[in-house]
């Protein structure tokens, strides 16, 4: 089964006479359970692409299915409620409320679902057991180490069992020993049957996931030696 189907995704940035295009027809499908990693060099627009895949940003042009639903014909409430339930999102910058702990920071998508779940303080610790981090639960954000910080942020994504996990440069601000926590997560989630996309300028993180795709002029392309 397709989780997510791309097809010739165009994005132009207009301010005034001036247009940037960053995306010239883009294609990307993942299926159900893939780990898919998208390189570039600086500017090619991987993070626009992640964006878009995520429901953040909205193509100029092009098509977007997620889980056989029409992205692109959902209006703003559509869309919010798509990123809350079927997606999670970790980003270079763990984008935490440093003053407050660990577990609210992981139980705040919760606080944005239609309805509050009784069981969300359970699941916030459960999430953070996940990522081995049950005992700092009580730890505020700002007390942790880059590598906790982005370990909670991983939890906050899962918290809602997403359908996918979208990644953009996740271990950019950690060093190795923590970069290598993370990309242990990922293979256990990968393992567990979870879908990811992970936006990466490292080779050496892309190489943990099953297939690696290239932006090159604002295409996607195979990754030189991959046959995929």
């Amino acid at each position: 089964m397709s989780m997510i189907e791309a097809t010739n995704i165009v994005k132009t940035y207009t301010k005034g006479s001036v247009s940037t295009p960053v995306l010239c027809g883009a294609n990307l499908s993942v299926a159900e359970g893939e780990y898919v990693a998208i390189m570039g060099a600086s500017g090619s627009g991987k993070s626009t692409l992640l964006n878009i895949l995520g429901c953040l940003d909205k193509p100029t042009g092009g098509q977007l299915e997620l889980g056989g639903i029409d992205v692109l014909a959902l209006d703003d409430d559509g869309l919010a409620t798509l990123r809350n339930r079927r997606i999670g999102f970790v980003f270079q910058q763990f984008i935490l409320l440093e003053r407050t702990t660990a577990l609210d920071n992981v139980r705040l998508p919760l606080m944005y679902a239609d309805e509050y779940p009784p069981d969300a303080t359970q699941r916030a610790q459960d999430s953070l057991a996940s990522v081995a981090l049950a005992d700092r639960a009580s730890h505020m954000a700002g007390e942790l180490s880059g590598g906790e910080q982005q370990r909670v942020a991983l939890a906050r994504a899962l918290i809602s069992n997403p359908d996918v996990i979208l990644a953009d440069e996740p271990t950019g601000n950690l060093d190795s020993e923590s970069t290598a926590g993370i990309l242990e997560i990922f293979r256990r989630l990968h393992d567990d049957g979870g879908t990811i996309v992970l936006v990466t300028h490292d080779r050496m993180v892309a190489a943990h996931a099953q297939r690696v795709v290239e932006l090159r002029d604002g295409q996607t392309v195979p990754a030189e030696g991959d046959a995929a």
